[in-house]
């Protein structure tokens, strides 16, 4: 009983900022902005917007799939290093997260624009500047940047936690380093990568300040069209529908990764 009674202020928390938000967004999704009635108009005009969505989810996909690339063999080193120097990379990976999302991506749009710091040195050499802003790459280089810290910190965990004398078992046996690593500490980090494909895949297919500052008019996504439904086109109710839908797809990303990884954590053993 006291266990239930501890628990209740997180419930009614939860309650208050997550249910009912969620209710008021499937409210205005089913119903009509100008009469209130329920309606299906809102989720009928989606289909104008799925070539967004998939662009959307597309370079989502391409900023993970980078993420984990360079996010396990930067986890994999600061898993294998002293104590000491285990801290203190693990704080520089954390260190950015300290300052304003909003001012990380400033900051590129500061280095990639026209005029801006490594095009002013490219002409400087007597060459050509380069297209670095305002196009797809950019936008899946702002999402690399913002969301690379949250593939390493699951992946770093993970690794932490994988028994060395399963490592040295298999070198005993015979195995190679890469052998060893696809056969033992690859698998066993599977719980890590899914994790860290989570945690970078669902902010970046949602987001819309990245690919504002560093996209262009062809490079809206998702979120960006949200945005301007409440902000812009004064119909939330066809935002509040294009944000369930996205809420329901992410809530099947997160039930699929979360079901593999179970399956994974069962399997390690």
């Amino acid at each position: 009983m006291k266990s239930k009674a501890l628990a209740a202020p997180y419930l009614v928390w939860m309650a208050l900022f997550t249910i009912v938000p969620l209710a008021i967004v499937a409210y205005y999704a089913f119903t009509d902005s100008q009469t209130g009635e329920l309606t299906l108009k809102n989720i009928s005009n989606l289909g104008n917007y799925m070539p967004i969505l998939i662009k959307s989810i597309w370079l989502a996909l391409v900023s993970t799939a980078i993420c984990l690339v360079i996010g396990y063999p930067v986890a994999y080193y600061i898993a294998n290093c002293d104590e000491v120097k285990q801290r203190f990379l693990y704080m520089l990976v954390m260190l950015p997260m300290c300052i304003s999302f909003l001012l990380r991506t400033l900051a590129w749009v500061a280095l990639t624009e026209d005029t801006g710091i490594i095009n002013n040195f490219i002409v400087s050499l007597g060459l050509e500047p380069l297209p670095l802003i305002r196009n797809d790459g950019a936008v899946v280089l702002g999402m690399v940047y913002n969301y690379l810290p949250y593939m390493i910190m699951p992946l770093y965990t993970v690794i932490m936690k994988i028994d060395r004398r399963l490592v040295e078992a298999a070198e005993d046996l015979g195995c190679s380093g890469p052998q060893t690593f696809k056969r033992v500490i690859l698998p066993l980090s599977t719980p890590g990568i899914i994790s860290g494909f989570t945690m970078v895949f669902v902010p970046a297919v949602s987001t819309f300040y990245i690919s504002q500052k560093l996209g262009s008019s062809g490079t809206t996504l998702i979120g960006d069209v949200i945005e301007s439904q409440f902000k812009t086109a004064y119909n939330p109710n066809l935002g509040a529908a294009l944000s369930l839908v996205l809420m329901v797809m992410i809530f099947i990303c997160v039930g699929v990764t979360n079901r593999f990884g179970d399956d994974e954590e069962v399997m390690a053993p």
